[in-house]
């Protein structure tokens, strides 16, 4: 079996993902834009032959690379990368070397286009705010005093919270028309007044899940990204909560055929009339591919498993060899150099040493959704995992972040 990995390198944990897949016999073929000798050892040994290219944008080089492995190896099996910026990437080579294990470019735009995950969502039965492509000032600004303010204006085709924005009036309105990017489709949305939880899993090649968790966002990302805030989100047992019926449905009505796969949807934290009840749950948008953040690993530390291992048994043998059971609440607190903690590094070592289950100083391409410094935890119970949340962001003034 072949399969080319796009950018194995980065995220920097993204070569587990190589690793697993090696482990069983794959030909791990990896194309990145990092010189080989610049690679971590870990990801050298992870994958069977790596290609540097300088420029991945660059489509005829990233062709010709998957060509040059196609000779030497023989046909191409999978085409993957794991990473939303890649995804259209991945699909235009599938179609243009005819790889049928994933999605193709011409049947892409519900996974990469916002205003068109809201047609999947409804077919689901699942409710979507309402929105607006934006065109001209005058219509947008329409919209904006039909749903009222505030607003949400976003690309159409987007990657995380970037060029994404809260408008709170007209005025704010004609200036984001002053400023934005003429080149970029934006879309529109009414505010909903919800916090976001996730459905995020593996399937096979039948849509069947295989294993499946939900986090929490403590605040937005949106927010993170243009406030320079902290970072926090927990995983909570999906098991029996009505997010497992209603993303199981989602999973049937999008292509997630052999996937991992990141819903987002809002449970409204009031009542909305068009969208639901307080506690209803409202569809938000779709990533195709493993959720970021660490999420995957977060997955592993909740469980006592291994998602990479998951995902690898899966491309290779459409089967998950893992009893599921989770054991853990797990939290994701991320610190924003520039705030003033009261709690030091080496203060939370030394209280919550045998919970913490990773720490890392996040890339500067990431911080700006994650923070600059990541510690993920775990216990037993939710109530502990909230104190050890906020003894963790904690400021030096005494306030409490959460």
């Amino acid at each position: 079996m072949n399969l080319v990995f796009i950018s194995p390198h980065f995220p920097l944990y993204y070569y587990n993902f190589c690793q697993r897949l090696k482990e069983r016999g794959v030909n791990v073929l990896g194309i990145g834009d990092a010189p080989y000798d610049t690679l971590p050892d870990h990801t050298k040994q992870a994958v069977t032959e790596y290609y540097y290219l300088s420029n991945l944008e660059d489509y005829d080089s990233v062709y010709k690379a998957c060509a040059y492995f196609t000779w030497k190896y023989g046909k191409i099996d999978w085409i993957e990368s794991e990473n939303e910026y890649w995804l259209e990437l991945e699909a235009t080579l599938r179609s243009d070397f005819n790889v049928t294990t994933g999605t193709k470019i011409q049947d892409m735009s519900s996974m990469k286009y916002k205003s068109k995950m809201k047609d999947v969502y409804k077919s689901a039965n699942i409710p979507v705010a309402r929105y607006l492509l934006v065109d001209d000032f005058e219509s947008t600004k329409a919209f904006a005093n039909e749903v009222g303010y505030p607003v949400i204006v976003k690309p159409d085709n987007g990657v995380g919270a970037s060029s994404t924005y809260k408008l709170k009036s007209d005025s704010e309105l004609e200036y984001f028309f002053a400023t934005k990017d003429n080149d970029v489709q934006f879309i529109i949305e009414e505010m909903v007044p919800g916090h976001v939880e996730t459905f995020d899993g593996i399937t096979d090649k039948d849509k069947n899940i295989f294993v499946c968790t939900s986090h929490v966002m403590l605040n937005s990302i949106m927010d993170n990204v243009n406030e320079a805030t902290d970072t926090a989100f927990y995983s909570q047992p999906v098991e029996g909560l009505d997010l497992a019926e209603v993303g199981t449905r989602a999973v049937k009505a999008f292509d997630t055929r052999s996937r991992f796969y990141h819903f987002e949807f809002f449970r409204l934290d009031e009542d909305r009339e068009g969208l639901g009840k307080k506690g209803d749950i409202v569809g938000l948008e779709v990533n195709m591919r493993a959720p970021g953040a660490y999420m995957p690993d977060m997955m592993n530390f909740a469980y006592d498993v291994d998602v990479y291992t998951i995902w690898a048994d899966m491309i290779k043998y459409n089967q998950c060899f893992y009893d599921i059971q989770r054991k853990y609440w797990v939290a994701y607190t991320g610190r924003r150099d520039g705030i003033d903690y009261m709690y030091n590094y080496d203060d939370i070592r030394a209280k919550y040493g045998h919970n913490i289950a990773l720490e890392a100083e996040v890339p500067e391409a990431l911080s700006a959704a994650m923070g600059n410094y990541v510690f993920i935890v775990r216990c037993t119970t939710k109530e502990e995992l909230f104190d050890m949340i906020r003894f963790i962001l904690k400021r030096a003034d005494g306030t409490d972040w959460m």
